[in-house]
């Protein structure tokens, strides 16, 4: 089939890759427009990227579209001039109306990083591990105009690991989703994939996460502060305040009750290991970022300020 990939973060190359060493023809791709990365402000300076896909396809010698809305009639005009059969979709970032779903005769095929109905929305991989589910995976369906609603084409699973942040699990999903979104496509083309309906228990909800949600309650649970610290990891980081200073952590690891008790956010210093109190039992501390400063280990940041335990985070 005659292919225009649609997608923006890292995340969507692999499955960009797999299409370009599949049977089908991949002939342009759409993306997101560059966009200001790094610090700072547009005023002082920050560079101008693509997104990933845009410098994967661009390598790759293919057509990069990157409408500002999907909705903009030149974008529409070049999409039906290069003529897709299908359009496959990984993590594109913007809701494409009726007129652009209506232009390729197979339509939009989504891979979704979660098994549907569950973690509908812009953070699946995120959510799975928030909530502490033992089981995720990807999906594919066909896109229509409700958000992740469309009937299923295939699923893949993958387990949630204890130690998984949301990038490494997104890192598996990636890989494994993009064989899925070729075996639909080849399915799809050769008449033996068919989609099926959604059910309709089992609908959850999977908005962004930003770093509003992502500050550390520490009268929470040893493990839901363990969930949100690695859900948040790489982005956008989960956070603290330590002295009217925020403080962003790394993945932590939960202690012993026995160990010791300490009040929720009350830290305790070892020769080793710099410990937080919680709801239940403590954490250890893994690497932490002191806003303005480099990324360090817990123990070198207590020494720097000279903690001695006692002090309290939040």
């Amino acid at each position: 089939m005659r292919l225009v990939f649609a997608g923006t973060p890292s995340a969507a190359v692999p499955a960009l890759d797999a299409l370009l060493g599949s049977r089908h023809e991949v002939a342009a791709v759409v993306t997101r427009p560059d966009a200001p990365a790094g610090r700072g402000t547009s005023a002082t300076g920050r560079r101008i990227t693509q997104s990933p896909v845009a410098a994967r396809a661009r390598e790759a010698g293919l057509e990069v579209l990157t409408p500002v809305r999907p909705r903009d009639p030149a974008f529409l005009d070049r999409l039906r001039q290069i003529g897709p059969d299908c359009c496959p979709v990984v993590a594109y970032g913007a809701l494409l109306p009726r007129a652009a779903l209506d232009i390729p005769a197979r339509g939009w095929v989504n891979l979704h990083f979660s098994l549907l109905p569950a973690w509908r929305g812009a953070a699946p991989v995120q959510h799975a591990i928030l909530h502490g589910d033992d089981i995720t995976g990807a999906t594919t369906f066909l896109l229509v105009e409700e958000l992740d609603a469309g009937p299923v084409f295939g699923v893949v699973t993958e387990q949630v690991r204890p130690a998984d942040t949301a990038g490494d699990l997104l890192a598996r999903l990636a890989v494994g989703g993009a064989d899925l979104l070729v075996a639909t496509l080849d399915g799809i083309e050769s008449g033996e994939v068919v989609a099926r309906p959604q059910p309709a228990a089992g609908v959850s909800l999977a908005p962004k996460i930003t770093s509003v949600d992502t500050q550390v309650g520490w009268a929470r649970s040893a493990r839901a502060v363990d969930r949100l610290i690695r859900a948040a990891t790489p982005n956008p980081g989960a956070w603290t305040v330590c002295g009217g200073t925020r403080v962003k952590l790394g993945p932590v690891a939960v202690a012993s009750a026995e160990l010791t008790r300490l009040a929720p956010g009350e830290l305790r210093v070892t020769r080793d290991d710099v410990l937080a109190g919680t709801g239940t039992e403590p954490v250890m501390l893994g690497e932490v970022r002191p806003e303005g400063k480099r990324a360090m280990r817990a123990i070198e940041w207590a020494r720097g300020l000279r903690l001695s335990g006692g002090e309290r985070l939040g």
